[in-house]
């Protein structure tokens, strides 16, 4: 019988972590931060997005995935309503966001504000430890027992439950109209991993039934769109593992998964010809959003596109180009 070895490393003790309510918490943005489906027209950068508009118009008529993938920020940015208008027409099939995505679009629906500052409560140990976004461990952690992914478990939570601000929670409205949003956490990444209720097995176990999730709409890919607003490594990451399942499988049944549309939105100066990954000796190449989205995973037939700008500018003119589109 193999002899068990313990390096008996010391734990840290979580108990002892002094954890206040939100209404305690100075807010760094509130719901004037989300706007209104009405507004002002940016035309330059609206002509960019009408060919991915279209390819996702193409997607919706041929009932194939489309895939909005997003970091935090995007919440942040206040784009909920453009998004959820275009979830409930049906041009939205999956929402894959990281960690701090659920923290802000469960604080914006229980108290209308979310974010804090990292440089102003990390001077006295209080970044991260607020009571009622500590609850949503309890959530992830129900979720668990009842054998669901981390998003789902959180947007059932939102809209049976009393969340004043629910009508621009985009985990509610998934759950609602039975879009999957899902989870892709790394433990340690996110505030609510510093409290006593997290549960290491849960978060887990939840994120990674929220992959296979994800794993499953990325099997009706093919003439589908894949879109990353501002996720540097989940999204590319997440995405290239998902695509690589997709495709063993269907390979072995005579199929491919190549003919798609791959769209990435972010701040990075890419230049105009961007369809050949840069060199490793590049910077650049270390961006992966550039030689995994936009080249290495349409290489076999699909198109890729880069649209440089603030989430505030590019998913309102996102939706306004498919408008436009579907009216033409």
């Amino acid at each position: 019988m193999m002899k068990k070895y313990s390096a008996n490393y010391s734990l840290f003790k979580r108990k002892s972590l002094n954890v206040k309510p939100l209404s305690e918490r100075h807010h760094d943005l509130d719901l004037n931060v989300i706007s209104e489906l009405s507004v002002e027209t940016n035309h330059k950068i609206v002509k960019t997005f009408r060919n991915i508009a279209q390819q996702i118009i193409i997607a919706k008529k041929k009932n194939a995935s489309i895939i909005l993938m997003m970091g935090g920020h995007v919440i942040r940015s206040g784009v909920q309503r453009f998004i959820i208008d275009l979830m409930e027409r049906g041009y939205i099939s999956c929402i894959a966001m990281n960690g701090s995505g659920i923290i802000h679009d469960f604080e914006f629906a229980l108290v209308g504000a979310t974010t804090e500052s990292v440089a102003r409560y990390i001077k006295k140990g209080q970044f991260g430890l607020w009571k009622e976004t500590g609850k949503i461990n309890d959530y992830i952690n129900e979720g668990y027992k009842n054998g669901l992914g981390m998003g789902e478990a959180l947007g059932k939570v939102i809209l049976e439950g009393d969340f004043p601000y629910k009508d621009v929670s985009l985990l509610c409205t998934g759950y609602r109209l039975k879009i999957p949003v899902t989870v892709h956490v790394g433990i340690g990444y996110d505030i609510i991993h510093e409290h006593p209720n997290c549960n290491g097995a849960a978060t887990g176990a939840t994120s990674y039934q929220d992959f296979l999730y994800f794993a499953k709409i990325v099997q009706n890919l093919e003439n589908g769109v894949v879109m990353n607003f501002g996720s540097a490594i989940m999204a590319p990451e997440v995405f290239l593992k998902a695509l690589s399942m997709a495709r063993n499988v269907a390979h072995q049944k005579g199929k491919s998964i190549n003919r798609f549309a791959t769209l990435v939105c972010d701040l990075y100066e890419l230049p105009d010809k961007f369809n050949k990954e840069p060199d490793k000796n590049n910077v650049s190449y270390y961006f992966r959003p550039w030689k995994t989205m936009l080249v290495r995973t349409v290489a076999e037939g699909g198109k890729s596109f880069y649209i440089k700008g603030k989430h505030a500018q590019t998913l309102p003119a996102l939706w306004q180009a498919i408008n436009e589109q579907e009216k033409s």
